[in-house]
């Protein structure tokens, strides 16, 4: 069997499959995340490390199998943001999230002082996020904190650190921050270009994605119940391991992730630069290298999240048949309000969300369909910047929590406009994060062999009903609250 850790911002799930891809287990435990003061989301790192082991050591219970029967581990997480470690690989302060935005003046300053120049050196512009402007704002308000550093990992590099005792990042992960967008390698023109030379001593050694980069080491198999040296491979950031467990890896293949972050992506054989999406580095094709063109924002299921908490409905599928009542399924009327999904970010700038054209006839269930409606067509935006550059091909493939409703999945088909498919991954990330470890210990010969082995498609939903009218006047609302 193999294992697939899947660290989110609330969530870090584990995932033992066998070698055709079918979950055998799956555990998972919740981290707390602090906001100590507006825009701040943190999240405490031995209590993530924590929460990872207590999530291996369940799924191998639940799996009730042998320890030895894991061929190996690996690991994905969420991207951006940032966690400092010292020499002795403790935590420094807290990990900064993808979520936080503390860093706003830092981001724009950098691109005031980078200019065009960055997007084309890079592949990307600075976003509060970004661990550009995360660094500039620890120089700028905790030195000393910087000054105590010895690494700069993200979130899977540091559950990985705990498992191996040793630093190290891959390709996906790495190219959010300071990688030459052509050559996929750490580049001390980039650290020049953010005025951050000084930062260089951070930067961990780059490891491929499928790379055994170690063995579990006997502290970690205490806590986790891994058999000490089982391999584990470097890992991925999680939308690319999300992307290869639905077998979404072609050139021209584009995968959405309905969650947290609204991410939506394109394979493509040579990086594209536009400052509506990243070009960041993917899993390369034999010795070719790729680039996976992400067009993101957070504004995702995490707005549904917040509606059903703050509404009432008790919970996401509540929510989705409360706004699936009337006509026979999720179907948007002409006089529903236009729901902005800006809570924590937007593609383009906003005041935040917004309701438009609520009425008094309206109810909590026309609310959450108005959520449900804005989330898609935030993706749909992402889509169609991407589809001015790309061919996509085939149909979508979608992942993430919102693609568990059959309702919500076919509201993004119709708001696309195009086919979208889904898998028999219920956790894609784990699954990825698997495959890799998969090919890294040569269960198989390489990616494609692993998507062939392991990815079944079980749904397939047409679009079925035109929301371009519906689409126009939400860009009207976007474009007046801008």
């Amino acid at each position: 069997m193999l294992l697939g850790i899947d660290a989110g911002q609330t969530v870090i799930k584990a995932a033992l499959f066998d070698l055709t891809g079918r979950e055998v287990a799956v555990a998972q435990s919740t981290t707390a995340v602090s906001s100590p003061h507006p825009r701040w989301q943190e999240r405490d790192m031995d209590a993530a490390w924590a929460a990872a082991a207590d999530a291996v050591h369940r799924a191998l219970q639940a799996a009730d199998v042998d320890p030895t029967a894991v061929l190996a581990v690996g690991l994905c997480g969420h991207n951006d943001g940032g966690h400092l470690v010292d020499a002795d690989g403790k935590p420094v302060r807290p990990a900064i999230l993808a979520t936080d935005s503390r860093a706003v003046s830092e981001a724009a300053a950098l691109r005031d002082a980078a200019g065009p120049k960055a997007l084309e050196l890079t592949g990307q512009v600075v976003v509060p996020y970004s661990p550009a402007a995360v660094l500039s704002w620890l120089r700028a308000h905790e030195p000393a904190a910087l000054e105590a550093a010895d690494a700069f990992l993200y979130c899977k590099d540091w559950l990985r650190l705990r498992l191996v005792g040793e630093s190290a990042t891959d390709p996906t992960d790495a190219s959010a921050f300071a990688t030459d967008v052509w050559t996929q390698e750490w580049s001390t023109g980039v650290l020049e270009l953010y005025g951050l030379a000084e930062t260089a001593r951070l930067l961990p050694p780059m490891r491929g994605s499928s790379q055994v980069v170690g063995g579990v080491t006997a502290e970690a198999s205490a806590v986790t119940g891994l058999r000490v040296g089982t391999p584990v491979v470097t890992g991925a950031h999680d939308v690319d391991a999300a992307a290869l467990g639905i077998g979404a890896i072609g050139t021209g293949a584009l995968s959405l992730v309905l969650g947290t972050f609204s991410i939506n992506q394109v394979v493509g054989n040579a990086p594209v630069a536009d400052a509506r999406w990243q070009a960041r580095t993917f899993f390369p094709d034999g010795a070719a290298a790729r680039w996976l063109h992400m067009s993101t924002s957070p504004s995702g299921a995490s707005n549904l999240e917040w509606a059903v908490r703050e509404f009432g409905a008790g919970s996401y599928a509540a929510a989705i048949a409360a706004a699936s009542e009337r006509d026979g399924g999720l179907v948007p009327r002409a006089d529903d309000p236009v729901y902005l999904p800006f809570l924590y970010g937007a593609p383009v700038g906003s005041s935040g969300a917004a309701l438009a054209g609520l009425r008094g006839w309206h109810s909590g269930a026309d609310v959450f369909r108005a959520v449900l409606e804005g989330v898609v067509f935030n993706h749909r935006w992402h889509v169609s910047a991407l589809g001015e550059s790309f061919p996509l091909v085939g149909a979508a493939r979608l992942c993430g929590g919102g693609a568990r409703s059959t309702a919500w999945t076919q509201l993004l088909a119709d708001a696309l406009g195009l086919p979208v498919e889904v898998t028999d991954a219920s956790e894609a990330g784990a699954r990825g994060a698997a495959m890799l470890a998969g090919v890294g210990v040569g269960a198989y010969a390489d990616l494609t062999e692993a998507v062939d082995a392991c990815v079944r498609v079980v749904r397939r939903h047409e679009p079925q009903r035109d929301l371009d009218e519906r689409y126009a006047k939400y860009l009207a609302v976007a474009e007046a609250l801008a």
